[in-house]
């Protein structure tokens, strides 16, 4: 499942903080259809995932990630992608 965190269109946008909810509800939709014996069903976000996010982002449901505009736009590709590792190792266990 795709959630959307900015306005389709073009790249570089704000990241909208009410997918943070979306993606609570998706995640308890998803974990009650896992227990219920459903195939597992992986839950990404696109748009305006950041290094400084990504941790709230996980906690809320996400498992995949969209980072476009944040790892490309770095000078360092590997230096954000390692940094948006720790922040999600940070995040630790989900709040769903």
């Amino acid at each position: 499942i795709l959630l959307m965190s900015v306005n389709p269109g073009f790249g570089g946008q704000q990241f909208i903080p009410t997918t943070l909810q979306k993606l609570r509800e998706a995640r308890q939709r998803i974990n009650a259809w896992e227990r219920a014996g459903g195939q597992p069903i992986r839950l990404e976000v696109d748009g305006g995932v950041k290094v400084d996010n990504i941790g709230a982002i996980y906690a809320a449901g996400a498992d995949t990630f969209v980072a476009g505009s944040a790892v490309f736009g770095a000078p360092d590709y590997r230096a954000v992608i390692d940094a948006m590792r720790g922040e999600v190792l940070k995040a630790g266990k989900r709040s769903v």
